[in-house]
């Protein structure tokens, strides 16, 4: 069983928390002027990295915010779990992530 550190609660098994996707993503300042190709891209295209990947995770059964993680696709191993921060924190389309490893230290 995966153990995921909420940055609020502390560790908890991973059956407490729902993945939100990729993190990082910006969403477009201008969406009627994309063309479909690039709003499809923005909305059903994300990276599958073999390794390091920042992910949107949502503590469901807990505190409810969300949060971001660190995690090796590989090992599965993570590296760190960060508040989000920017207009609409926690949201997943947010995307405006600052690492903070408080809750590591």
């Amino acid at each position: 069983m995966l153990l995921i550190e909420c940055p609020w609660c502390g560790p908890r098994a991973e059956t407490e928390f729902s993945y939100g996707g990729e993190a990082g993503i910006e969403r477009p300042t201008d969406p009627y002027a994309l063309s479909d190709e690039e709003w499809a891209d923005y909305l059903f295209f994300r990276r599958n990295p073999r390794g390091a990947h920042r992910e949107l995770w949502n503590h469901a059964q807990g505190c409810r915010r969300w949060f971001g993680v660190e995690r090796d696709t590989v090992s599965y191993r993570i590296e760190k779990s960060y508040r989000l921060s920017g207009a609409g924190s926690g949201r997943p389309a947010a995307a405006h992530i600052e690492a903070s490893e408080e809750k590591r230290r």
